[in-house]
């Protein structure tokens, strides 16, 4: 067991022999180290690189976080441009590792992050359709069983069979999350991502989404839209500065995040 995993090793004990906790944040701080001055090209690094004349500093993004989340829940990430959400659902989809703190899940995890972010461009939609269902860790003959209802769901029939560098971003967008949505998760973690395509398709997105939860899928949401926030989550996380200033019911966490930016005379998304 690594040293860092060892610091935690009752916590991930206590994680394995819990069935309903799917998603355990311990004592998670995020730092970034980013160069104090802009450098525009490759040339210019490697100068000052060889005269050792870069200087860097610490951006702490999240700062001792810590929550879970049962099966079945749904959980909001809220706060300001900056505060941390978005490290936040990376570290807990294994994107990146938290600087300090240690985050588990348990079962089938999709992050919606971005759709379409790990697509070939130059492939049609076809072969992305298997390409993402292998980086879930789905096999070949698995995603030939879903691949019909894939393209029926994202009403993308007549192009499939064209590169996705001739999609447009919104069709893009379908494909990534009708493939996201159809392998039936345990866990979901979206960013900004459920006003994908026109008002039918949107309105069939949420369709599913609400099939998602009646079917036991948890989910952590990243949203600046407090409608959709409140539709999808019960329990909320509030976080200012990448610290957790408030947690707990959604509607108290929302409310107080309003009444916050509406003294900064800052309007929320509705």
């Amino acid at each position: 067991m690594s040293t860092r995993n060892s610091l935690y090793a009752d916590v991930i004990r206590s994680f394995r022999n819990s069935p309903d906790l799917l998603v355990d944040v311990r004592n998670v701080s995020m730092q970034f180290t980013i160069p104090t001055e802009r450098i525009d090209n490759i040339k210019e690094f490697a100068i000052k690189l060889i005269k050792r004349k870069i200087r860097y500093k610490k951006l702490e993004v999240l700062k001792d976080v810590n929550f879970s989340v049962n099966r079945g829940e749904s959980l909001a990430l809220i706060g300001r441009n900056g505060a941390g959400k978005s490290t936040l659902l990376k570290i807990i989809s294994g994107i990146i590792r938290p600087t300090e703190g240690i985050a588990l899940t348990k079962g089938n995890i999709v992050p919606l992050l971005k759709l379409g972010a790990g697509f070939d461009m130059n492939a049609t939609g076809k072969e992305n359709v298997f390409l993402n269902g292998a980086m879930m860790g789905f096999s070949h003959r698995e995603m030939l069983r879903k691949y019909d209802s894939i393209v029926e769901f994202s009403e993308l029939g007549e192009f499939m069979n064209v590169p996705l560098k001739n999609y447009s971003s919104g069709m893009i967008s379908r494909l990534g999350f009708s493939i996201a949505v159809d392998v039936n998760p345990d866990i979901m973690l979206i960013d900004e991502v459920l006003g994908v395509g026109d008002i039918p398709f949107r309105k069939k997105c949420a369709e599913k989404i609400d099939e998602l939860k009646k079917n036991g899928t948890t989910f952590i949401v990243v949203s600046h839209s407090m409608s959709q926030i409140l539709t999808l989550c019960q329990q909320a996380v509030y976080l200012e500065n990448g610290v957790v200033k408030m947690q707990g019911d959604v509607r108290e966490v929302a409310k107080a995040y309003e009444n916050d930016c509406a003294k900064l005379g800052i309007k929320t998304q509705k």
